[in-house]
């Protein structure tokens, strides 16, 4: 009988997080970048062949491999209720309160018999040594090598390579038209924590609401 306590870190391919940088066990280096989407059907015809032409041209343009990733996530609302449950004992019109109390209720549920979905748009930029080789082709394998591999390069000139490529993919997508951020630190955990503990991510959202 397989072991059900063996803890998630031992299935992920990732050693450390350090300054916005991802370490694998392999040996390759990430960085993970949030970009901001855009409503395509609110555009002109004109406006998404231009789109389009221009994301076609920017992958015509990196000669190095890149993971765009979809995360989606049931949004909690209780923080938002939260204030507005303190926004209506504060009132002093009772019209007012009684609306504020039946938005609330709406709201509600509104939530009950529809989950609220956001959606983060992630673009994985890796880096790994002239030698490594990746013989996998699965949803997260950018995050991991199959075979042990070594950067060559000291650390510093592989962050260097790093960050040049994600220069490379930032000014891509901003000709497209898109906001692009890294991810800190913080951010990589947290994006991980709701990646694999997604009930556990939920309670300790609840958790903290209740302690406010």
């Amino acid at each position: 009988m397989a072991d059900i306590s063996i803890p998630t870190q031992q299935f992920v391919d990732v050693k450390e997080v350090r300054d916005g940088v991802l370490y694998l066990k392999s040996g390759g280096i990430r960085k993970i970048l949030i970009v901001g989407g855009i409503n395509f059907d609110l555009k002109s015809e004109g406006e998404q062949n231009t789109i389009l032409a221009s994301f076609q041209n920017f992958l015509n343009t990196i000669d190095f491999p890149i993971q765009l990733l979809i995360h989606s996530r049931k949004v909690n609302v209780e923080s938002y209720l939260s204030k507005m449950v303190q926004l209506k004992d504060k009132e002093d019109n009772e019209l007012l309160k009684i609306q504020i109390g039946e938005y609330i209720n709406f709201i509600r549920s509104f939530v009950d018999e529809n989950a609220i979905i956001s959606k983060v748009f992630l673009v994985v930029v890796p880096y790994e040594s002239a030698s490594a080789k990746s013989s996998s082709s699965g949803f997260f394998d950018i995050f991991k090598k199959q075979t042990k591999v070594e950067i060559n390069e000291s650390e510093n000139a592989a962050i260097e390579q790093l960050n040049h490529r994600v220069s490379e993919v930032t000014d891509g997508l901003m000709q497209v038209g898109l906001n692009v951020t890294s991810l800190n630190s913080d951010e990589i955990t947290e994006l991980f924590y709701n990646m694999y503990n997604p009930q556990l991510a939920e309670k300790k959202n609840m958790d903290l609401i209740k302690e406010s």
